[in-house]
């Protein structure tokens, strides 16, 4: 029977290379989306929000669009943005709220951008990977074209629509410099995604005693780590978890042990402080996996380290590239639980309330 798992999941995870350059080519159709909403000085604040690995991936947008645009940003739950508004955002702000729902139908985005559409200083957009969807309908929407799946488990849609979100900044900043990166980013993705295949493989196969998961990172990469723990979480049930790098250091620290993989996004921005607190797991007993743009002397003492090429290009440009090998490590430990990763327990792929 175990065959059968993962026959959506698997070749969905093989086919975000494809999907970035469908939503790069996609982009260049729609630039008045760009010119309306990134690139406007109308709005003080942009507001990305979206639930589960939407969340996640407005925490990663968010924290790009500050970095490249120099404007304001910040990411909710869209639950937030629905039932607690006043406390998430301050009032009398001309406010852009950027709903993310790979289906479009995920009912807390929806009742969060229909909940201020008729308010004073509030603007809604969206992206999306499926253009008759119902968020489309009601607000403009970037449409990522191979972005979707049949899959209950978010893989290829997360990462094409970050790629395309990332691509709508360069564009709206007029960075030829960050536009030139992501262009590597989808030269690079193929091998990528063929090696995260391959290495997750070998360390799930070859290291059974790992029963504990931990994703760190931080700035950008704060978004994947919470990510890439719930797609294990989500595919194989297994004990994980995820935090910022530092922030691990005080007091959740004290779960590692012998059997329990740490593995981290290595940002060039802090690499020094993260390899440090890399070491320090690796001194508890932890298997430590180092996602990173290059393997270097400050990376042998970790148990694998994941290069993904490209060390020239911004922490944020890479994001993602850091994703093949922990999805897959995701699709290879829910094989090894049993499980089917295509069909989760207790989960759907469109969450209605």
């Amino acid at each position: 029977m175990s065959e059968q798992f993962g026959v959506l999941t698997y070749p969905e995870i093989g086919g975000q290379s494809e999907a970035l350059a469908a939503a790069w080519k996609q982009l260049d159709q729609q630039q008045d989306w760009v010119d309306n909403y990134f690139k406007s000085d109308k709005f003080d604040e942009v507001i990305f929000i979206g639930s589960g690995t939407s969340y996640y991936l407005a925490l990663t947008a968010a924290s790009t669009y500050r970095k490249w645009t120099g404007k304001s940003a910040s990411a909710h739950p869209s639950s937030e943005i629905y039932l607690f508004r006043e406390q998430a955002v301050a009032a009398k702000k001309e406010v852009l709220l950027v709903g993310i729902s790979r289906s479009g139908e995920s009912s807390e985005v929806i009742l969060a951008l229909d909940s201020v559409k008729d308010l004073a200083g509030w603007t809604t957009c969206g992206i999306t990977c499926h253009g008759e969807s119902t968020m489309a309908k009601n607000v403009p929407c970037l449409l990522s074209p191979l972005g979707n799946e049949k899959s209950t488990v978010m893989t290829k849609s997360f990462s094409s629509m970050t790629f395309m979100l990332q691509a709508a900044m360069a564009k709206a900043a007029g960075s030829e410099a960050h536009l030139s990166e992501l262009k590597e980013v989808m030269e690079l993705s193929k091998s990528v995604v063929e090696k995260g295949d391959a290495e997750a493989k070998a360390l799930i196969h070859g290291h059974p005693e790992l029963n504990k998961f931990i994703y760190l990172g931080m700035g950008a990469y704060n978004g994947l780590a919470h990510e890439a723990c719930l797609k294990l979480k989500e595919m194989s049930c297994v004990w994980t978890e995820s935090f910022g790098t530092m922030e691990f250091r005080h007091g959740p620290k004290s779960v590692v042990e012998p059997g329990t993989m740490v593995c981290l996004f290595l940002s060039e921005t802090a690499r020094a402080y993260e390899i440090k607190v890399a070491q320090e797991m690796k001194a508890y007993g932890a298997y430590v996996v180092l996602v990173t743009a290059e393997a270097g002397e400050d990376t042998a003492f970790a148990d694998l380290v994941f290069a993904t090429g490209g060390r020239q290009l911004s922490d944020e440009a890479r994001a993602a590239l850091n994703m093949p090998l922990v999805q897959y490590i995701g699709y290879y430990t829910a094989l090894r639980e049993g499980r089917n990763p295509d069909s989760p327990r207790n989960l759907t792929q469109v969450v209605k309330i």
